[in-house]
């Protein structure tokens, strides 16, 4: 009986730590609109229109490089079609560090370290969407 009681504990415990880590693995859309406003001086997310980058409406599922009028740098350009559709991973890798994605020069130079902030601007871009 003891070691039913002891096993169904752990079996509890490992539930919990799952659920716990897998709450943690998806962004917070509220705390990423507010890290997107670092994105804003070069990014709009609601609406198609281009500033220094292009615009970001339904950039989950579009293809790299394929926002019509706007002049891609040559990395992105180059990179595109190994890019192929953007999905949360490739962002996420991306937005960390843009010249390292792609092996080349890009136009985007912010790099936004924090892992936490990437999945939340992440969610933020997808809350969109719907």
């Amino acid at each position: 009986m003891k070691l039913k009681l002891v096993l169904a504990g752990l079996m509890i415990a490992a539930a919990s730590t799952f659920a716990n880590a897998a709450s943690h693995a998806e962004g917070d859309a509220v705390k990423g609109a507010k890290v997107f406003k670092k994105c804003k001086a070069c990014h709009v997310a609601d609406k198609e229109k281009n500033k220094v980058g292009p615009h970001l409406v339904g950039i989950i599922g579009r293809k790299a490089g394929g926002v019509e009028g706007y002049k891609y740098s040559k990395g992105m350009k180059a990179k595109a079609e190994e890019i192929g559709m953007w999905d949360e991973a490739k962002i996420f890798e991306y937005i960390a560090n843009p010249k390292k994605y792609l092996g080349a020069r890009s136009k985007m130079t912010f790099k936004l370290k924090k892992e936490k902030q990437r999945k939340d601007v992440i969610a933020y871009l997808k809350s969109l969407a719907k």
